[in-house]
C-alpha cells in the first residue's frame, strides 16, 4: 500500500516557523510532522510514500530523501502552482498508475489510529471520522435549574472528517481538474452516488497542527506521553 501525503500548504497561521519550511516539516517533540506520519503509517504496514506539494518543497525533500533511513520508499510530485488537494491528487495520476488502492492524508496531522480499518473496496473512497469535541464547556439544564457542567465534551452524535482517507483508483474519475479541493469537489459527488464510506474511530489520538496553539498543545502531548511513536 502507498500513502499519498498533501504537503503543499503554506501554513500561514504557523508563521514565522513556516517562513522557512512547509507545514510537514514543522517540528513536534523535536521531529517533523512528516517523520511522525512515516513512523505511524509504517507501523501499519505502509512502506511506500508519495508527497505532493510545492511550497518550500526542497526542505521536505532534503530531510526525507528517499526514505531509506526509515526503511521505506519515498517519491515526490511537485506542483508549479497551488492546485488544491483534489487537483494535486489528479496531477499525480501518472505516478499512481497501476495502484489499485492507496491511502491519502493531509500533511499536518499527527495521529495513531489503525489506518488499515479504512480499507473498504466496495466504496470509491472511505473517510476516517472522529467524534466532534466541543470547543466550549457545556451547561446541563433542567428547566431553569443548572444541574452540572461538562468541560469540552465529546459529542458522539457529530462526526468530523479527519483528513485521512482510503481511495481506490476509481477516485480519479471524480477529481477536479486542474484545480480543486477533494473535500468540497469530490466527496459530495461520491456521497450523492452512494460511493463514499466512513469509518468511525471512537478512541484515538488526533491533532491537526494548524496554529501555534495546536503546536503548543501537541508538544505538551508528546511531553506527557499521550503520543510517542
Amino acid at each position: 500500500m502507498k500513502a499519498v501525503i498533501f504537503a503543499g500548504g503554506q501554513g500561514t497561521r504557523l508563521r514565522p516557523i513556516t517562513n522557512q519550511r512547509p507545514k510537514p516539516m514543522v517540528e513536534v517533540g523535536g521531529r517533523p510532522i512528516a517523520e511522525w506520519q512515516i513512523n505511524w503509517l509504517k507501523h501499519h504496514g505502509v512502506k511506500s510514500f508519495l508527497f505532493l506539494g510545492g511550497y518550500l518543497f526542497d526542505v521536505l525533500e532534503d530531510y526525507v530523501g528517499d526514505g531509506r533511513r526509515w526503511g521505506v520508499h519515498v517519491e515526490y510530485v511537485r506542483e508549479e502552482e497551488p492546485l488544491g488537494s483534489g487537483g494535486a491528487l489528479y496531477n499525480a495520476r501518472d505516478i499512481l498508475k497501476g495502484e489499485e488502492e492507496f491511502f491519502v492524508l493531509n500533511g499536518d496531522i499527527i495521529t495513531d489510529f489503525d489506518i488499515t480499518l479504512l480499507r473498504k473496496p466496495n466504496y470509491v473512497a472511505t473517510m476516517a471520522l472522529f467524534p466532534f469535541r466541543s470547543p466550549y464547556g457545556i451547561v446541563n439544564v433542567e428547566g431553569e435549574k443548572v444541574l452540572s457542567f461538562e468541560e469540552k465534551p465529546v459529542l458522539k452524535d457529530y462526526w468530523i472528517n479527519s483528513g485521512v482517507y482510503y481511495a481506490t483508483k476509481d477516485i480519479f474519475e471524480y477529481l477536479p481538474r486542474p484545480k480543486g479541493d477533494i473535500s468540497f469537489d469530490t466527496f459530495p459527488k461520491l456521497a450523492a452516488a452512494g460511493k463514499l464510506g466512513g469509518h468511525r474511530y471512537l478512541e484515538l489520538y488526533f491533532r491537526m497542527i494548524d496554529s501555534m496553539k495546536d503546536l503548543d498543545e501537541a508538544n505538551k502531548d508528546v511531553a506527557s506521553g499521550k503520543i510517542g511513536m
